[in-house]
């Protein structure tokens, strides 16, 4: 990967007023994030996807606590990013060292804190471990595999084959085994190879930035201090960091005329995560690109050898790791029937609408509903898809693909808060309009706030203890608000009255 030029923004003298009130803008920012970020770790220890020997009764008076610091460093954190957005966007943005230290101070608690948000970390080990143990994990679920690190999956997940491709199984294999299938020093491993991914995301945002005409400032901003990075990638390390900075990786190389590599990096991110395979397509185009003039046939060169460089990378992964193709089957794994995506709210909706209609017919069609609406969400995210490749594919490929990954997250028959990840990152490197970036990150602030630290559904009781936590933080941002307002209007009312700013 090239290296990364340094273009923060320095357009006032250094030690300057404004400068200086952009620096103390931005350490308010940080202290403010740090401390939210902290307070969610602490909260954590209690009330987080904790293992099972360690879960405390939701109506322990610990674990209350815990729910409700986390919700009430959570807010701050979201605050606090949503308060440095507004700096990034001002005339006098913060440079990049700036806002990668403040990425490195926010997450770090969360390092040390135990698995956040969900409980798929323990999913990955004992994936791992069933591969080490030469169970095919295509076929049978963690129960199969039994022992400490079954007891941490999540019982909805026990019997549910991988949807996750061979790249990733060998390295939750690598990871089972170092650390001997214990949880702790398990779930540090998966999270230092997902703080890896984040690493190479950072890397390549001000790279896919640059060749877009983007912001890198306000790319990192979107892309990387996001709520959703640091609670889910970071907090929960979920394999999307993997699949992220692979497929950064692979558009950074392809951008910079290195397109063999690219579809290398890109076809591995699919080996970890299926949707990441439409990458390929964006490579596929800027390939065509760089033999326009030297062939008659750009577009048919570059799709052969994107197909055939793909599938000898597909071929060798596969090889290498022992897994066999059973992925691609298993790529139907089965949704939890509470899952809030879109098709499947609609699905269950419309069943239920089915099962109490008088006829007896019209019942009958009931469990038919659900796949209907699966099958109509695939087709709309296929329409989703082909309109914003038709639109933006000669001039923004990676808007395009970035568009597509959004349709594929939502629209699907499931979704995730890190889900939409997929489509953000791209999104915030390709420099759309304001609206746009508005919208991803209205997106990202609700999202931050649609799970609990526990992974579990929330009960009423949950609801209401996270709702107090959120509250109280929201009351110490508004009295924190008032304090620097009264502070300023005592400056200014000690000015001297010829005084100019």
């Amino acid at each position: 990967m090239p290296a990364i030029p340094d273009h923060s923004p320095d357009r006032s003298p250094v030690g300057s007023p404004d400068r200086s009130r952009v620096g103390s803008r931005v350490r308010r920012c940080r202290l403010l994030g740090l401390a939210g970020s902290a307070a969610l770790a602490a909260g954590g220890v209690s009330a987080g996807a904790l293992p099972v020997r360690d879960t405390l009764a939701p109506e322990s008076g610990r674990a209350a606590l815990g729910l409700v610091c986390a919700y009430f460093g959570l807010v701050l954190l979201v605050a606090a990013w949503a308060l440095l957005g507004r700096a990034v966007r001002g005339p006098k943005p913060p440079g990049r060292r700036s806002l990668l230290l403040t990425l490195a101070l926010w997450a770090a608690p969360l390092v040390l804190a135990p698995p956040l948000f969900s409980r798929d970390v323990y999913s990955y080990l004992a994936q791992g471990a069933m591969v080490d143990a030469r169970i095919d994990v295509y076929v049978h679920g963690p129960s199969r595999l039994g022992g400490p690190l079954t007891d941490e999956v999540a019982p909805l997940w026990q019997h549910t084959p991988t949807p996750y491709g061979p790249l990733f199984l060998a390295c939750a294999r690598a990871i089972a085994d170092l650390s001997r299938t214990e949880v702790a020093p398990g779930v540090l491993g998966m999270r230092l190879v997902a703080l890896l991914g984040v690493a190479v995301m950072v890397l390549c945002l001000p790279v896919l930035a640059r060749h877009c005409g983007a912001d890198a400032g306000t790319a990192l901003w979107l892309g990387a201090l996001n709520p959703l990075v640091l609670l889910h990638l970071v907090g929960g390390a979920h394999n999307d960091a993997i699949m992220l900075g692979l497929l950064g990786a692979g558009l950074a190389a392809a951008l910079g005329r290195r397109p063999v590599l690219a579809v290398v990096l890109v076809t591995l991110a699919a080996l970890v995560k299926a949707p990441a395979a439409l990458g390929l397509v964006a490579i596929g185009l800027l390939w065509a690109r760089q033999l326009s003039g030297r062939t008659r046939m750009p577009r048919c060169t570059a799709g052969l050898s994107v197909l055939g460089v793909a599938a000898a990378v597909t071929a060798a992964t596969t090889a290498l790791t022992g897994t066999g193709y059973g992925w691609i089957a298993a790529l139907d794994t089965p949704v939890s029937p509470q899952n809030w995506s879109l098709t499947s709210s609609l699905g269950r909706i419309t069943g239920t609408l089915l099962a109490n209609a008088d006829s007896a017919p019209i019942a009958g069609l009931a469990p038919f509903a659900a796949p209907a609406w699966h099958l109509a969400g695939l087709a709309a995210t296929a329409l989703a898809a082909l309109i914003a490749w038709r639109r933006h594919h000669l001039r923004r490929p990676l808007y395009a693909l970035g568009l597509s990954l959004t349709a594929v997250a939502v629209l699907g028959p499931a979704i995730r808060p890190w889900y939409v990840l997929w489509g953000l990152f791209l999104i915030a490197a390709t420099g759309p309009d304001r609206a746009v970036r508005r919208a991803f990150a209205v997106a990202s602030g609700v999202l931050a706030l649609a799970v609990l630290p526990s992974g579990f559904a929330p009960q009423g009781p949950q609801v209401a203890l996270a709702t107090a936590g959120g509250a109280l933080a929201v009351l110490a941002l508004w009295c924190a608000s008032r304090v620097a307002a009264a502070r300023a209007a005592g400056r200014v009312g000690r000015e001297p009255l010829g005084s100019t700013a």
